[in-house]
């Protein structure tokens, strides 16, 4: 730096070979231990590189440069994996002073901290500087590149902001997403290892939530395309230009049609901030808003709870770290063993394993990866040899998993007919405010809670109200087709009513029941002083 500082300082004059005549001969022949450790410099980014301010949403008519810019974002993304998002002065002045805090922080102490906004410090905990700042403008721009690719498919900007925290956060509320804060300078060693974790340098990654954003001070990030080739894509790397990943979530919630980012780190000898827009626990993943636009979707890409596909994603990325590097006693602690929808599910296509067939090595396949493995003629875990003539039926596999899908259909069908449910009461409620205010009986309609609330539901009597038992196989002949009145309510709907000619009670279900058509019931009223009439005659 202070080279270079000095050469666009001052002009120093030249001798007749070309050297500086301030500057001795072997000190140029040989320059500082610094500079003869830095990389060549990197060929330009064949990424699209799209402004934030240009994908950015707003209100009004869509700009022709609105429109090319997120044409160029997912251009980028389907071709090459990957793009590379530009934001503003401001926000670039607050990443490059979390890059520097992070350079300060790290010096001689741990080499990476996660950062969540709304959780607490704990006692004697400290933190980089510029942690929510960075957050804050990092976030903004991942749910703006969000929207753009929301667009790009012919969806509402905001379609995903529903299965994201809610901006702010409330209180005592903290975040789904993440900011990782790593660097490593060049006194840790390859052996040496983040956070207690092995180094992933060469490993091949993925991230589990929508898109991430990768700010750094060096370039080191290489990303593989759709055709298997691996390239430098933060060559332009610095605090303005951000590289923009797409995760499994992204790639679930659109059915596939936005490619999972495979990157991996082949410098670590820099500082970095990676921002992961991750779903909140408590969303359902899946697919409506992409059937609704037109795009066809495929039978593996079902609703999901968040939480369960988060964890499902981590259990096979520790499973796919635990093949590619050796057990080590510090790795013990923090690979977990994999789920088991994640075991009994084809690890391409997420469908379950029950067409599951075993190879001749013993290894048992299914789905689209049965299909790679028959095109290859090869084990993908072993390499063995696979004859396709030798294959057979794993049934005990199969069973298992049409079990665990079974479970996990019915889990989703009691969640979705519990959200329907707690609508149906919502929307009646809301009735009942508007037909209570109208006829002065207020107290009624604001108790969400009482039986009445749930009227049309399995309440469609009210106490004093005349019916007619229709009765069922159980209901005893001597009240079939008889008179009542409702006397008291029960659970379940169920009514305990009093017949009007004998006045004896019984306790029947509210199908049983049947409202005594209103006619008849003014037939009755003019019938009873006629009645009383020729009984006094």
């Amino acid at each position: 730096r202070k080279l270079s500082r000095r050469g666009k300082g001052v002009s120093q004059p030249k001798l007749n070979g070309g050297e500086s005549a301030s500057e001795p001969l072997g000190t140029l022949a040989s320059p500082p231990r610094r500079l003869a450790m830095a990389c060549p410099p990197c060929p330009p980014s064949p990424l699209a590189r799209v402004r934030l301010d240009d994908v950015a949403p707003h209100d009004g008519a869509a700009a022709p440069g609105y429109a090319r810019a997120v044409g160029a974002l997912a251009a980028s993304l389907a071709r090459r994996g990957a793009a590379v998002v530009e934001i503003p002065a401001a926000d670039a002045a607050v990443v490059r002073c979390a890059l520097e805090s992070a350079r300060a922080f790290f010096r001689g102490r741990h080499a990476a901290y996660l950062y969540r906004a709304g959780r607490n410090l704990e006692d004697g905990e400290l933190s980089p500087a510029c942690m929510a700042d960075a957050f804050r403008c990092l976030g903004k721009a991942a749910r703006a590149a969000l929207c753009a690719i929301a667009r790009h498919l012919r969806l509402r900007t905001d379609v995903f902001n529903q299965l994201l925290d809610d901006t702010p956060l409330p209180v005592n509320e903290v975040s789904s997403s993440e900011l990782l804060v790593a660097y490593t300078h060049e006194q840790l060693q390859s052996g040496q290892t983040l956070m207690g974790c092995p180094s992933r340098s060469s490993m091949p990654q993925v991230d589990r939530g929508f898109v991430t954003l990768v700010a750094s001070d060096y370039p080191g990030i290489e990303v593989c395309d759709p055709n298997g080739h691996w390239y430098l894509a933060d060559g332009v790397s610095g605090p303005n230009n951000l590289l923009l990943l797409t995760g499994r979530a992204l790639s679930h919630v659109t059915a596939g049609l936005c490619p999972i980012s495979q990157y991996r780190v082949t410098n670590e000898n820099r500082a970095s901030l990676t921002f992961r827009l991750v779903p909140h626990a408590n969303a359902i993943l899946d697919c409506s808003p992409i059937l609704a636009a037109g795009h066809c979707i495929r039978r593996v890409y079902q609703p999901i709870p968040a939480s369960q596909f988060m964890d499902d994603s981590y259990a096979e990325e520790h499973a796919v770290s635990s093949h590619l590097e050796e057990p080590s006693e510090s790795q013990g602690n923090f690979v977990s063993d994999p789920s088991l929808r994640s075991v009994l599910s084809d690890p391409l296509s997420g469908a379950f394993l029950e067409d599951a067939m075993v190879l001749q090595c013993g290894h048992s396949f299914g789905g689209v990866m049965l299909k790679k493995v028959i095109e290859m003629a090869r084990c993908t875990i072993c390499n063995g040899e696979v004859d396709p003539s030798s294959l057979f039926p794993n049934l005990a596999l199969r069973a298992v998993a049409t079990v665990v899908k079974m479970e996990d259909d019915r889990r989703l069908f009691h969640n979705a007919a519990l959200r329907k449910r707690r609508k149906d009461v919502t929307e009646h409620t809301d009735v009942l405010k508007r037909t209570g205010s109208s006829k002065g009986n207020s107290e009624l309609a604001l108790d969400a809670e009482s039986p009445v609330a749930f009227k049309g539901v399995q309440y469609p009597f009210v106490v004093g109200e005349r019916v007619l038992i229709m009765g069922n196989k159980r209901t005893p002949e001597k009240f079939v087709g008889k008179e009542a009145v409702i006397t008291s309510q029960c659970l379940n709907g169920w009514y305990l009513v009093k017949a009007l000619d004998s006045g004896e009670s019984t306790r029947l279900q509210y199908r049983s029941l049947k409202k005594v058509p209103e006619l008849q019931l003014q037939t009755q009223a003019r019938l009873q002083p006629l009645a009383f009439l020729g009984g006094r005659q």
